[in-house]
Protein backbone atom coordinates (compact mmCIF):
# COMPACT_ATOMS: atom_id res chain seq x y z
CA UNK A 1 0.00 0.00 0.00
CA UNK A 2 1.82 2.93 -1.34
CA UNK A 3 0.13 5.46 1.10
CA UNK A 4 1.37 3.79 3.68
CA UNK A 5 4.70 3.47 2.70
CA UNK A 6 4.80 6.92 1.99
CA UNK A 7 3.47 8.61 5.78
CA UNK A 8 0.62 10.52 4.18
CA UNK A 9 -3.18 9.48 4.34
CA UNK A 10 -5.63 7.76 2.16
CA UNK A 11 -7.01 11.71 0.61
CA UNK A 12 -3.72 12.59 0.10
CA UNK A 13 -0.52 14.18 1.95
CA UNK A 14 -0.42 16.68 4.57
CA UNK A 15 1.72 17.79 6.77
CA UNK A 16 3.79 15.59 8.57
CA UNK A 17 1.73 14.21 11.65
CA UNK A 18 -2.06 15.35 10.45
CA UNK A 19 -5.04 12.91 10.14
CA UNK A 20 -7.35 12.23 7.82
CA UNK A 21 -9.16 15.72 8.02
CA UNK A 22 -5.44 17.72 7.36
CA UNK A 23 -4.91 18.11 11.02
CA UNK A 24 -2.54 20.29 12.36
CA UNK A 25 0.94 19.22 13.56
CA UNK A 26 1.16 17.27 16.48
CA UNK A 27 -0.02 17.93 19.80
CA UNK A 28 -3.22 19.02 21.21
CA UNK A 29 -4.52 22.73 21.00
CA UNK A 30 -1.77 23.66 18.44
CA UNK A 31 0.62 23.01 21.26
CA UNK A 32 2.88 20.62 22.04
CA UNK A 33 3.79 17.12 20.31
CA UNK A 34 0.86 14.89 21.32
CA UNK A 35 1.12 11.00 21.54
CA UNK A 36 2.54 9.23 18.68
CA UNK A 37 -0.60 6.64 16.94
CA UNK A 38 0.25 2.84 15.85
CA UNK A 39 1.30 1.82 12.11
CA UNK A 40 -0.65 -0.83 10.68
CA UNK A 41 1.54 -4.20 9.75
CA UNK A 42 3.22 -4.07 6.31
CA UNK A 43 1.44 -6.83 3.90
CA UNK A 44 3.08 -6.79 1.36
CA UNK A 45 6.85 -7.15 3.36
CA UNK A 46 5.15 -10.02 5.00
CA UNK A 47 3.88 -11.79 1.50
CA UNK A 48 7.62 -11.02 0.21
CA UNK A 49 9.24 -12.93 2.82
CA UNK A 50 7.16 -16.07 2.60
CA UNK A 51 7.75 -16.26 -1.55
CA UNK A 52 11.40 -16.13 -0.58
CA UNK A 53 11.56 -19.32 2.00
CA UNK A 54 9.11 -21.20 -0.33
CA UNK A 55 11.86 -20.83 -3.18
CA UNK A 56 14.26 -21.95 -0.85
CA UNK A 57 12.42 -26.04 -0.67
CA UNK A 58 12.35 -25.97 -4.39
CA UNK A 59 15.17 -26.76 -6.86
CA UNK A 60 16.54 -24.07 -8.53
CA UNK A 61 14.88 -22.44 -11.41
CA UNK A 62 11.89 -22.39 -10.15
CA UNK A 63 9.80 -20.56 -11.98
CA UNK A 64 10.99 -21.63 -15.14
CA UNK A 65 9.65 -24.44 -17.30
CA UNK A 66 12.33 -26.87 -16.25
CA UNK A 67 11.05 -26.83 -12.66
CA UNK A 68 7.63 -26.80 -13.43
CA UNK A 69 7.89 -29.84 -15.26
CA UNK A 70 10.25 -31.69 -12.82
CA UNK A 71 7.42 -30.76 -10.37
CA UNK A 72 4.91 -32.24 -11.88
CA UNK A 73 6.80 -35.37 -13.12
CA UNK A 74 7.64 -36.06 -9.13
CA UNK A 75 3.97 -36.04 -8.58
CA UNK A 76 2.73 -37.67 -11.12
CA UNK A 77 5.32 -40.84 -10.12
CA UNK A 78 3.97 -40.49 -6.64
CA UNK A 79 0.26 -40.81 -7.67
CA UNK A 80 1.43 -43.87 -10.03
CA UNK A 81 3.25 -45.38 -6.92
CA UNK A 82 0.13 -45.48 -5.07
CA UNK A 83 -1.35 -48.20 -6.88
CA UNK A 84 0.65 -50.91 -5.21
CA UNK A 85 -1.12 -53.01 -2.49
CA UNK A 86 -0.31 -56.22 -0.74
CA UNK A 87 -2.96 -59.02 0.23
CA UNK A 88 -2.16 -60.82 3.12
CA UNK A 89 -2.05 -64.81 3.00
CA UNK A 90 -5.87 -64.99 4.70
CA UNK A 91 -7.45 -62.31 2.04
CA UNK A 92 -8.31 -62.10 -1.57
CA UNK A 93 -7.57 -58.61 -3.44
CA UNK A 94 -11.26 -57.60 -5.16
CA UNK A 95 -10.62 -54.32 -7.75
CA UNK A 96 -13.13 -51.72 -8.10
CA UNK A 97 -12.88 -49.87 -11.79
CA UNK A 98 -14.83 -46.53 -10.51
CA UNK A 99 -16.97 -48.53 -8.24
CA UNK A 100 -17.61 -51.53 -10.82
CA UNK A 101 -15.98 -54.92 -10.21
CA UNK A 102 -13.20 -55.67 -12.22
CA UNK A 103 -11.28 -58.68 -11.08
CA UNK A 104 -10.10 -60.62 -7.79
CA UNK A 105 -6.36 -60.87 -6.89
CA UNK A 106 -4.57 -63.43 -5.04
CA UNK A 107 -2.34 -62.52 -1.79
CA UNK A 108 0.64 -60.71 -2.46
CA UNK A 109 1.99 -57.33 -4.07
CA UNK A 110 -0.46 -56.48 -6.60
CA UNK A 111 -1.12 -53.53 -8.69
CA UNK A 112 -4.09 -51.54 -9.97
CA UNK A 113 -4.48 -48.50 -11.30
CA UNK A 114 -4.62 -45.50 -8.68
CA UNK A 115 -7.58 -43.60 -7.13
CA UNK A 116 -9.68 -42.70 -8.12
CA UNK A 117 -9.53 -44.66 -11.19
CA UNK A 118 -9.41 -48.05 -9.24
CA UNK A 119 -9.84 -49.02 -5.67
CA UNK A 120 -9.77 -52.35 -4.00
CA UNK A 121 -11.57 -54.27 -1.27
CA UNK A 122 -9.51 -56.99 0.50
CA UNK A 123 -12.12 -59.38 2.42
CA UNK A 124 -10.58 -62.25 4.95
CA UNK A 125 -11.77 -65.29 3.08
CA UNK A 126 -10.05 -67.89 5.70
CA UNK A 127 -11.35 -66.46 8.98
CA UNK A 128 -14.54 -68.50 10.48
CA UNK A 129 -16.98 -66.41 11.22
CA UNK A 130 -19.31 -67.01 14.40
CA UNK A 131 -23.34 -65.59 14.62
CA UNK A 132 -25.18 -66.60 17.74
CA UNK A 133 -28.87 -66.83 17.69
CA UNK A 134 -31.20 -66.62 21.16
CA UNK A 135 -28.40 -65.61 22.39
CA UNK A 136 -25.48 -63.29 23.14
CA UNK A 137 -22.42 -63.88 24.46
CA UNK A 138 -20.61 -61.13 26.56
CA UNK A 139 -17.63 -59.65 25.00
CA UNK A 140 -14.87 -61.76 25.60
CA UNK A 141 -16.47 -64.55 26.89
CA UNK A 142 -15.44 -68.22 26.34
CA UNK A 143 -18.83 -69.84 28.06
CA UNK A 144 -22.78 -69.24 28.14
CA UNK A 145 -23.04 -68.28 31.79
CA UNK A 146 -22.43 -64.92 31.51
CA UNK A 147 -24.65 -64.28 28.17
CA UNK A 148 -27.82 -62.68 27.69
CA UNK A 149 -31.08 -64.75 26.12
CA UNK A 150 -32.71 -63.51 23.44
CA UNK A 151 -36.48 -65.19 23.31
CA UNK A 152 -37.81 -63.59 20.14
CA UNK A 153 -35.04 -65.79 18.65
CA UNK A 154 -35.03 -68.48 21.26
CA UNK A 155 -38.87 -70.20 21.74
CA UNK A 156 -39.87 -72.36 18.53
CA UNK A 157 -42.89 -74.26 18.29
CA UNK A 158 -41.68 -78.88 17.39
CA UNK A 159 -44.04 -80.80 15.56
CA UNK A 160 -45.94 -82.05 18.02
CA UNK A 161 -47.26 -78.68 19.07
CA UNK A 162 -44.85 -77.91 22.08
CA UNK A 163 -42.76 -74.96 22.63
CA UNK A 164 -38.95 -75.10 23.53
CA UNK A 165 -36.02 -72.78 23.72
CA UNK A 166 -32.88 -73.16 21.37
CA UNK A 167 -29.84 -71.14 21.66
CA UNK A 168 -27.48 -72.81 18.90
CA UNK A 169 -24.02 -70.89 17.52
CA UNK A 170 -23.81 -70.81 12.85
CA UNK A 171 -20.33 -70.81 11.79
CA UNK A 172 -19.43 -69.49 8.40
CA UNK A 173 -16.68 -68.30 6.23
CA UNK A 174 -16.69 -66.41 2.42
CA UNK A 175 -16.35 -69.01 -0.03
CA UNK A 176 -16.93 -66.10 -3.11
CA UNK A 177 -15.41 -63.09 -2.17
CA UNK A 178 -17.35 -61.02 -5.20
CA UNK A 179 -20.39 -62.31 -4.03
CA UNK A 180 -20.17 -61.88 -0.68
CA UNK A 181 -19.38 -58.44 -1.50
CA UNK A 182 -21.74 -57.24 -3.69
CA UNK A 183 -25.50 -59.66 -3.69
CA UNK A 184 -25.87 -59.11 -0.10
CA UNK A 185 -25.66 -55.86 2.07
CA UNK A 186 -25.80 -57.03 5.51
CA UNK A 187 -24.00 -60.53 5.71
CA UNK A 188 -24.43 -61.01 9.75
CA UNK A 189 -28.07 -60.44 9.15
CA UNK A 190 -28.50 -62.51 6.15
CA UNK A 191 -26.85 -65.25 7.89
CA UNK A 192 -28.97 -65.19 11.12
CA UNK A 193 -32.38 -64.51 9.55
CA UNK A 194 -31.60 -67.87 6.72
CA UNK A 195 -30.27 -70.06 9.93
CA UNK A 196 -33.43 -68.95 12.14
CA UNK A 197 -35.50 -69.45 8.87
CA UNK A 198 -33.98 -73.39 8.85
CA UNK A 199 -34.00 -73.89 12.40
CA UNK A 200 -37.56 -73.21 13.13
CA UNK A 201 -38.37 -75.46 10.03
CA UNK A 202 -36.44 -78.20 10.87
CA UNK A 203 -37.95 -77.97 14.83
CA UNK A 204 -41.35 -77.62 13.41
CA UNK A 205 -41.41 -81.33 11.98
CA UNK A 206 -39.22 -82.56 15.39
CA UNK A 207 -41.36 -84.12 18.15
CA UNK A 208 -40.15 -82.52 21.33
CA UNK A 209 -38.89 -85.69 22.88
CA UNK A 210 -36.57 -86.18 19.88
CA UNK A 211 -35.27 -83.00 19.66
CA UNK A 212 -34.20 -82.94 23.87
CA UNK A 213 -32.34 -86.24 23.46
CA UNK A 214 -30.84 -88.38 20.74
CA UNK A 215 -32.05 -86.14 17.63
CA UNK A 216 -29.96 -83.45 18.49
CA UNK A 217 -27.04 -84.37 15.80
CA UNK A 218 -29.92 -84.68 13.05
CA UNK A 219 -31.10 -81.18 13.63
CA UNK A 220 -27.73 -79.88 13.15
CA UNK A 221 -27.07 -81.23 10.32
CA UNK A 222 -30.64 -80.43 8.84
CA UNK A 223 -30.73 -77.02 9.64
CA UNK A 224 -27.30 -76.81 8.47
CA UNK A 225 -28.18 -78.01 5.19
CA UNK A 226 -30.93 -75.84 4.66
CA UNK A 227 -28.85 -72.67 5.60
CA UNK A 228 -26.68 -73.30 2.85
CA UNK A 229 -29.48 -73.70 0.39
CA UNK A 230 -31.10 -70.88 1.24
CA UNK A 231 -27.74 -68.65 0.69
CA UNK A 232 -26.99 -69.99 -1.71
CA UNK A 233 -30.54 -69.18 -3.80
CA UNK A 234 -29.34 -65.57 -2.64
CA UNK A 235 -25.76 -65.90 -3.94
CA UNK A 236 -24.22 -64.78 -0.59
CA UNK A 237 -20.95 -66.04 -1.43
CA UNK A 238 -21.44 -67.86 2.00
CA UNK A 239 -20.29 -71.44 3.42
CA UNK A 240 -21.74 -73.00 6.74
CA UNK A 241 -19.46 -75.05 8.14
CA UNK A 242 -20.98 -75.96 11.23
CA UNK A 243 -23.89 -75.76 13.49
CA UNK A 244 -23.56 -76.04 16.73
CA UNK A 245 -26.82 -76.39 19.44
CA UNK A 246 -25.87 -74.69 22.26
CA UNK A 247 -29.15 -75.45 24.44
CA UNK A 248 -32.28 -77.15 24.05
CA UNK A 249 -34.86 -77.33 26.77
CA UNK A 250 -38.75 -76.06 27.51
CA UNK A 251 -39.39 -72.68 28.50
CA UNK A 252 -37.97 -71.79 31.94
CA UNK A 253 -40.94 -70.87 33.51
CA UNK A 254 -42.65 -74.65 32.86
CA UNK A 255 -39.52 -76.81 32.63
CA UNK A 256 -40.24 -78.16 36.02
CA UNK A 257 -43.52 -79.20 35.35
CA UNK A 258 -42.19 -80.60 32.07
CA UNK A 259 -39.54 -82.96 33.46
CA UNK A 260 -42.61 -84.22 35.82
CA UNK A 261 -44.61 -85.17 32.62
CA UNK A 262 -41.37 -86.66 31.44
CA UNK A 263 -40.37 -88.94 34.37
CA UNK A 264 -44.07 -90.00 34.12
CA UNK A 265 -43.30 -90.89 30.61
CA UNK A 266 -40.64 -92.88 31.66
CA UNK A 267 -42.55 -94.64 33.95
CA UNK A 268 -45.19 -95.10 31.90
CA UNK A 269 -42.57 -96.79 29.51
CA UNK A 270 -40.97 -98.81 32.13
CA UNK A 271 -43.82 -100.73 33.09
CA UNK A 272 -44.75 -101.07 29.87
CA UNK A 273 -41.24 -102.81 29.33
CA UNK A 274 -41.50 -105.22 32.01
CA UNK A 275 -45.51 -105.74 31.46
CA UNK A 276 -44.19 -106.85 27.41
CA UNK A 277 -41.08 -108.78 29.12
CA UNK A 278 -43.53 -110.62 31.29
CA UNK A 279 -45.76 -111.09 28.06
CA UNK A 280 -42.49 -112.42 26.07
CA UNK A 281 -42.19 -114.73 28.80
CA UNK A 282 -45.21 -116.48 29.48
CA UNK A 283 -46.76 -116.79 25.97
CA UNK A 284 -44.08 -119.17 24.71
CA UNK A 285 -43.99 -121.00 28.12
CA UNK A 286 -47.80 -121.36 27.15
CA UNK A 287 -47.39 -121.80 23.91
CA UNK A 288 -44.58 -125.23 24.37
CA UNK A 289 -47.36 -126.38 27.17
CA UNK A 290 -49.80 -126.90 24.91
CA UNK A 291 -47.82 -127.90 21.96
CA UNK A 292 -46.91 -130.90 24.91
CA UNK A 293 -50.04 -131.87 25.76
CA UNK A 294 -51.51 -132.03 22.49
CA UNK A 295 -48.19 -134.31 21.63
CA UNK A 296 -48.93 -136.31 25.12
CA UNK A 297 -53.03 -136.52 23.94
CA UNK A 298 -52.19 -137.53 20.41
CA UNK A 299 -49.81 -140.42 21.29
CA UNK A 300 -52.48 -141.56 24.07
CA UNK A 301 -54.91 -141.46 20.91
CA UNK A 302 -52.66 -143.57 18.93
CA UNK A 303 -52.04 -145.49 22.06
CA UNK A 304 -55.73 -146.88 22.68
CA UNK A 305 -56.37 -147.18 18.99
CA UNK A 306 -53.10 -149.83 18.54
CA UNK A 307 -54.26 -151.55 21.84
CA UNK A 308 -58.01 -151.81 20.86
CA UNK A 309 -56.67 -152.57 17.52
CA UNK A 310 -54.70 -155.25 18.75
CA UNK A 311 -57.34 -156.67 21.03
CA UNK A 312 -59.63 -157.06 17.82
CA UNK A 313 -56.76 -158.77 16.11
CA UNK A 314 -56.42 -161.17 18.59
CA UNK A 315 -59.59 -161.63 19.82
CA UNK A 316 -60.27 -162.63 15.55
CA UNK A 317 -57.30 -164.72 15.85
CA UNK A 318 -58.89 -166.89 18.83
CA UNK A 319 -61.86 -166.89 16.95
CA UNK A 320 -60.37 -168.63 14.23
CA UNK A 321 -58.87 -171.43 16.28
CA UNK A 322 -62.28 -171.71 18.35
CA UNK A 323 -64.02 -172.14 15.18
CA UNK A 324 -61.17 -174.74 13.97
CA UNK A 325 -61.00 -176.71 17.15
CA UNK A 326 -63.72 -175.46 19.75
CA UNK A 327 -63.52 -178.32 22.22
CA UNK A 328 -59.60 -177.80 22.42
CA UNK A 329 -60.27 -173.61 22.39
CA UNK A 330 -62.53 -174.20 25.14
CA UNK A 331 -60.53 -175.91 27.27
CA UNK A 332 -57.82 -174.06 26.78
CA UNK A 333 -59.81 -170.72 27.72
CA UNK A 334 -61.08 -172.44 30.57
CA UNK A 335 -57.50 -173.19 31.91
CA UNK A 336 -56.42 -169.49 31.19
CA UNK A 337 -59.42 -168.46 32.66
CA UNK A 338 -58.61 -170.74 35.97
CA UNK A 339 -55.11 -169.38 35.61
CA UNK A 340 -55.84 -165.74 35.92
CA UNK A 341 -58.57 -166.05 38.86
CA UNK A 342 -56.36 -168.34 41.34
CA UNK A 343 -52.75 -167.15 40.49
CA UNK A 344 -53.11 -164.46 43.30
CA UNK A 345 -54.89 -166.20 45.84
CA UNK A 346 -54.42 -169.04 48.35
CA UNK A 347 -55.14 -172.32 47.60
CA UNK A 348 -55.99 -175.84 49.06
CA UNK A 349 -56.27 -178.93 47.14
CA UNK A 350 -58.50 -181.82 48.28
CA UNK A 351 -57.60 -185.41 46.55
CA UNK A 352 -60.90 -187.15 45.92
CA UNK A 353 -59.17 -190.51 46.65
CA UNK A 354 -58.52 -189.25 50.15
CA UNK A 355 -62.03 -190.07 50.75
CA UNK A 356 -62.27 -193.18 52.53
CA UNK A 357 -64.95 -196.13 51.85
CA UNK A 358 -66.30 -195.11 55.51
CA UNK A 359 -67.12 -191.81 54.11
CA UNK A 360 -63.88 -190.15 56.37
CA UNK A 361 -64.46 -186.38 55.92
CA UNK A 362 -60.65 -184.78 56.57
CA UNK A 363 -60.80 -181.39 58.91
CA UNK A 364 -58.67 -178.43 57.46
CA UNK A 365 -57.84 -175.90 59.78
CA UNK A 366 -58.79 -172.84 57.74
CA UNK A 367 -58.50 -170.12 60.51
CA UNK A 368 -54.48 -171.13 60.77
CA UNK A 369 -54.13 -171.22 57.01
CA UNK A 370 -56.38 -167.62 56.51
CA UNK A 371 -53.57 -166.29 59.08
CA UNK A 372 -50.41 -167.49 56.79
CA UNK A 373 -49.49 -171.01 58.33
CA UNK A 374 -50.16 -172.39 54.71
CA UNK A 375 -51.87 -175.54 53.67
CA UNK A 376 -51.22 -178.65 54.70
CA UNK A 377 -49.81 -181.44 52.21
CA UNK A 378 -52.79 -184.16 51.03
CA UNK A 379 -53.90 -186.72 52.65
CA UNK A 380 -52.36 -190.10 52.61
CA UNK A 381 -54.41 -193.20 51.31
CA UNK A 382 -55.61 -194.45 54.89
CA UNK A 383 -57.09 -190.81 55.30
CA UNK A 384 -55.27 -189.34 57.31
CA UNK A 385 -53.06 -186.49 56.48
CA UNK A 386 -49.36 -187.23 56.22
CA UNK A 387 -48.01 -184.25 57.80
CA UNK A 388 -50.63 -182.75 59.89
CA UNK A 389 -50.51 -178.97 61.21
CA UNK A 390 -50.49 -178.26 65.02
CA UNK A 391 -54.42 -178.23 64.62
CA UNK A 392 -54.80 -180.83 62.54
CA UNK A 393 -56.94 -183.66 64.72
CA UNK A 394 -58.83 -186.89 63.64
CA UNK A 395 -60.93 -187.31 60.81
CA UNK A 396 -65.09 -187.81 61.98
CA UNK A 397 -66.79 -190.83 60.86
CA UNK A 398 -69.36 -189.37 59.02
CA UNK A 399 -72.70 -191.43 58.74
Amino acid sequence: MFWLSQGGGPWGSGPRGGGPWGGGPRGGNGGGPGPRMPRPPDFEELLRRGQDRFRRFLPGGFGTGSGLAIVAIAIVVIWLASGFYRVLPDEVGVVLRFGAYNRTTQPGLNYHLPAPMETVLRPSVTRVNRTEIGYRAAEGAQTRTSSREVPEEALMLTGDENIIDINFTVFWAIKDAKAFLFNIRNPETTVKAAAESAMREVVGETPIAQALAEGRGKIESDTQRLSQVLLDAYGAGIEVTQVQLQKADPPSQVIESFRDVQRALADREKLRNEAEAYRNDIIPRARGDAVRIKQEAEAYRQEIIARSQGDADRFNSVYKAFSAAKDITLQRLYLETMEQIFKDSSKIIIDKSAEGAGGVVPYLPLPSISAGGGAPSAPSAGGAPSQPGPAAVPPVRGR
